[in-house]
């Protein structure tokens, strides 16, 4: 298939126990890869994946690992399905991103997961030793929610047209809030995060993370990877690290990446993996293409539908 695909990948805050369950029961190669975390991780992933209990999935050193296998079993199934279908492009929120790099033959599963363990430790532990918390922001634009930020409180991710997410202690997201409200937000909503995700909060899991990342191999390969923190694509392998670095402390230019993306004049974006909030904010930034997304096994036959209907 000759034409421009982008393959999209969730973040942190798409679980919910039985994720890829029906991928898992009916396909052998998504078995395989739930089997193969097992093996890695040395624990039963898949069991806290399909069973739970949610509040253990929840926290961050296991809901990180948990999006990130169940993304590439869903992947491995849809390859298997669409061998036709090769990305251009692939792009992943935050955690996603380390999906992203696996998908696009930048690094192996194995090294991806091992990096993916490893930064949900961190961040689970940096949450304990920096407590904090992230609100998104609706209706305000960027400057506006700049502009009123005490010291303390940061702009983590900039996701689409409308929506500002900031982080920082609860305290003074708190006291931020009625500044927001007088400035013209429609709303501030409390996100069921535990901690101020990219932001300075995260720079001890930084600093640990930098070693293992430096250490990583970097392959080339056909398809590039738009990097969150610099809405585009790195220039080298040392950018490409250096932003994957830099990512856990820095604000996710989510909306430019996409922006950048649909300036290529692409014809169809796929989200791979659970939800459809990467589809959501694609309408929302207005991005040419079609938006598909692969979460359950009917989306397959969906997708089957449109791939015929294009022919």
């Amino acid at each position: 298939m000759s034409k421009k695909i982008v393959f999209l990948f969730p973040g942190q805050g798409a679980q919910y126990v039985a994720m890829g369950k029906d991928f898992y029961d009916q396909f052998p190669s998504a078995r395989e890869v739930f089997e193969e975390a097992d093996d890695l991780l040395r624990f039963s992933l898949s069991k806290l994946i399909f069973e739970g209990p949610a509040d253990e999935l929840m926290l961050t050193k296991n809901s990180q690992v948990a999006i990130f296998v169940t993304s590439l079993a869903i992947l491995r199934v849809f390859r298997e399905q669409f061998p036709e279908i090769e990305p251009t492009i692939c792009a992943g929120l935050s955690l996603g991103e380390y999906t992203a790099l696996v998908a696009a033959g930048k690094i192996s599963f194995a090294d991806g997961l091992s990096l993916v363990r490893a930064r949900g430790q961190f961040m689970h532990d940096a949450c304990l030793s920096a407590p904090g918390t992230m609100r998104v922001v609706l209706g305000l634009s960027p400057e506006k929610v700049q502009s009123v930020l005490p010291e303390g409180v940061w702009i983590a991710n900039l996701n689409c047209p409308g929506q500002v997410v900031i982080a920082g202690s609860q305290k003074k997201l708190e006291a931020v809030e009625p500044l927001l409200k007088e400035q013209g937000a429609k709303r501030v909503l409390p996100i069921d995060v535990s901690g101020a995700f990219h932001t300075p909060h995260m720079r001890e899991a930084e600093e640990k993370l930098r070693p293992l990342i430096e250490r990583t191999a970097i392959k080339d390969s056909s398809a590039s990877v738009v990097m969150n923190t610099l809405g585009a694509p790195a220039n080298s392998n040392t950018e490409l690290k250096e932003a994957l670095i830099r990512q856990v402390t820095s604000s996710v230019l989510w909306e430019k990446g996409i922006r950048h993306i649909d300036a290529e004049g692409v014809d169809l974006y796929i989200e791979i993996g659970c939800g459809t909030t990467l589809r959501g904010m694609n309408k929302k930034i207005d991005v040419k293409a079609p938006t598909l997304n692969i979460e359950k096994i009917q989306n397959l036959e969906e997708f089957s539908q449109h791939v015929f209907a294009q022919r």
